[in-house]
């Protein structure tokens, strides 16, 4: 049994009691300014999303754990979206709350209301229920094939470029991929331009996955994560970065010429602008450098204007 780092968990909820927007911004900065932006029914099914992929992440990332613990919770999470036990899911979360992965309090809490979120999730329209569940399931075991190649000293390294882009695949742009499947559901009118959406949607999220392991790099190594590869340049992982983005841009215009609601492109634009942003602060500053609340606000607005004057979102 691992230390326990909180002697009373929080006391799991039912369903129609969690407050999932609470959890959202809780646990998220640009998620919690991007998901309020989508219509309904979409913004529930990404908030609920977004909170599923942050569980996984959250036993990806538990350093406290050691190796073997993390796989075991990211296989039974996995295994909790394939085949629903509201039974194992409680049980599940009591034994999380017990043996904590991390200190940070707004985790600890999500991870206490697993029960509730996955009794959210499934309530779900069905067809929306068997896309977040098989994708955010392929994540967790991917998650859990990394977490295998972690070393004795609890280091993750990646080998090279084509290793740092599957890592990034499986974190984020699987991620892409669910988006793009709950838009096209939500809109019929994109099946136009799907093939393009697809083909574009890994390499948002690949694009974004770079900024964050950019700006982050200095902090991730402290705890292990070693995600640049040793002997590649910093440099060539910054032009890669802005390349993907490029195509994230393309994929945003793509939402807007094809006449997407207003809120979903405005989600796919926002996230862009702040990438492209905080890269250019990471590439001048280093790791760790941020955009300040002001920057992140004028960013806001002056998408909104964009949007305003019928001018490309990015």
């Amino acid at each position: 049994m691992l230390s326990r780092v909180i002697t009373a968990p929080p006391s799991p909820r039912t369903g129609g009691e969690v407050d999932l927007e609470q959890l959202l911004i809780a646990t998220s900065r640009t998620f919690a300014l991007a998901i309020p932006l989508l219509p309904e029914p979409v913004r529930r099914q990404v908030t609920l999303s977004y909170l599923l992929f942050r569980i996984a992440d959250t036993f990806e990332d538990a350093a406290a754990w050691p190796r073997e613990l993390r796989m075991e919770a990211l296989e039974a999470f996995s295994g909790l979206m394939e085949h629903p036990d509201p039974a194992a899911a409680e049980a599940l979360a009591r034994r999380w709350a017990e043996e904590v992965p991390c200190e940070q309090p707004s985790y600890r809490e999500l991870l206490a209301e697993v029960p509730a979120v996955l009794d959210a999730f499934f309530s779900l329209a069905p067809r929306a229920v068997e896309l977040i569940a098989s994708h955010t399931a392929r994540t967790a075991r991917g998650m859990a094939g990394f977490v295998a190649r972690v070393n004795p000293a609890g280091e993750l390294r990646l080998n090279d470029v084509p290793d740092l882009q599957e890592y990034c695949y499986v974190v984020a742009g699987i991620v892409g991929e669910l988006l793009t499947e709950l838009f096209l559901l939500d809109e019929p009118a994109l099946a136009a331009v799907a093939a393009e959406l697809r083909g574009r949607s890994r390499t948002f999220g690949e694009g974004l996955q770079l900024v964050n392991i950019l700006k982050d790099s200095a902090s991730d190594a402290t705890q292990g994560r070693l995600y640049l590869p040793e002997g590649v340049h910093r440099a060539h992982i910054l032009t890669l970065a802005r390349e993907d983005l490029a195509v994230a841009g393309a994929y945003a215009r793509t939402l807007q010429s094809a006449g997407a609601a207003r809120g979903i492109v405005a989600f796919n634009a926002l996230p862009i602008h702040l990438a492209l942003a905080t890269l250019d602060r990471v590439e001048t500053s280093g790791p760790g450098a941020k955009l300040s609340r002001p920057e992140v606000f004028s960013l806001v607005q002056r998408m909104h204007r964009a949007l305003d004057r019928n001018e490309p979102a990015v």
